[in-house]
Formats: C-alpha cells, sequence, structure tokens
C-alpha cells in the first residue's frame, strides 16, 4: 500500500498558482484537495500557502477565518508549506511590516526583496536535502529570509541569502518549485515535513 495515496494534502485556494500545486501533488501519489472553505481544511495532513500578494491572502484569511482554523488544525499536527508570499505569511517576523501573518516559524523575512515583477529571475539552487542534482527555481517578485532563530534549518541560499528554510512541520521556499516539472520539493514536503 502507497502511504502516499493515504495522505490528503490541501492547497489553499485563494489566490496563485493552485491548480499547478495541485497537480504537482497528483503527480507525486497524494489526494490533492482545493481548499476554498474553511471545513476544507478539516482532515489534512498538509497544507500549502501558494504564492500572490502576501497582504491580500492575509486579509482574506482573516475576513474568512482561515487563520483561526489554520492554527487549530497545525496544533493538531498538520504541515504547512509556504512558498513566496505564503513564506512571508508564514513568518513571525516581517520585516518593515505589522501585516496578517500565521506566525509559525521563527525568521525574519524581507518582502519584495529581489525586486520587482520585471525583475523576476530563474536559478539553479543547490538543496542537499533533495538531493546532488540543482534544482531550477523561479522567482517572481520573491522574498527572501534574512535570518534565522536557533531551530529553523536553513535548506537553501542564492546569492548568499536564504531562500529555502524548514522548521519541524513548517517549510518554506521563496521560490515557485510548482512552476517546474521538478517534484522534488513537494515529495520532500510529503515524505520528510508531513510523514516525517
Amino acid at each position: 500500500m502507497n502511504l502516499k495515496s493515504n495522505l490528503r494534502i490541501g492547497v489553499l485556494g485563494l489566490q496563485g498558482a493552485v491548480k499547478e500545486h495541485l497537480d504537482m501533488l497528483e503527480g507525486c501519489g497524494c489526494n490533492a484537495v482545493d481548499v476554498r472553505k474553511v471545513g476544507d481544511l478539516q482532515g489534512l495532513d498538509g497544507l500549502i500557502i501558494p504564492g500572490g500578494e502576501s497582504t491580500t491572502i492575509g486579509k482574506l484569511m482573516e475576513r474568512y477565518g482561515f487563520d483561526v482554523e489554520i492554527k487549530r488544525r497545525v496544533g493538531e499536527g498538520m504541515a504547512v508549506f509556504g512558498t513566496c508570499a505564503g513564506l512571508i505569511l508564514l513568518a513571525k517576523d516581517i520585516v518593515g511590516s505589522s501585516q496578517a501573518r500565521l506566525g509559525f516559524m521563527d525568521i525574519h523575512v524581507r518582502r519584495n526583496a529581489f525586486g520587482r515583477q520585471v525583475e523576476s529571475f530563474e536559478a539553479d539552487l543547490d538543496i542537499p536535502a533533495i538531493g546532488a542534482e540543482p534544482f531550477r527555481a523561479v522567482f517572481i517578485r520573491a522574498p527572501y529570509i534574512e535570518s534565522v532563530e536557533p531551530g529553523v534549518e536553513v535548506l537553501a541560499r542564492f546569492d548568499g541569502k536564504i531562500v529555502m528554510a524548514r522548521e519541524g512541520r513548517f517549510l518554506v521556499s521563496a521560490f515557485h518549485p510548482e512552476l517546474t516539472r521538478d517534484k522534488r520539493i513537494h515529495e520532500y514536503f510529503i515524505e520528510k515535513v508531513v510523514s516525517g
């Protein structure tokens, strides 16, 4: 019996590349759930918060009660993976901002740190946790992590800046792994963060 086929992983469907994340999860053999209502969070083993505009997603989460329910589900053991805007929302500290956030990870984050939309780019990253082969990462108005507190594992850097990290049942990336055909980061989330 495939362990992954028993896992239910949701993608918060408020903004961003929701379908691409769902496709990745299905390609990894999981039950992928498009989370559009608070009730959709029930019974999930993991949740992905995709990119988009972090202030907008934060406000929508508060307006519809997603923030309260996500925190409750995390208390019951649900794992969370935040990409780009999702990274910002998982941080305890957003430099120069008091915007709404979930605040699960002991990281200090800077928004739009690599520049505007027109300065989006791709880069090969060394991520030893997922294997020796470089990962082709897509950065779109990306944040980065300025610093981490003890207990946070840095998984990847670009140009000296932290762009991927893990703290227990929480994983974040400043880039968009769902916009590639490389499933290794989603598999890492499923196998190490959710199941591990």
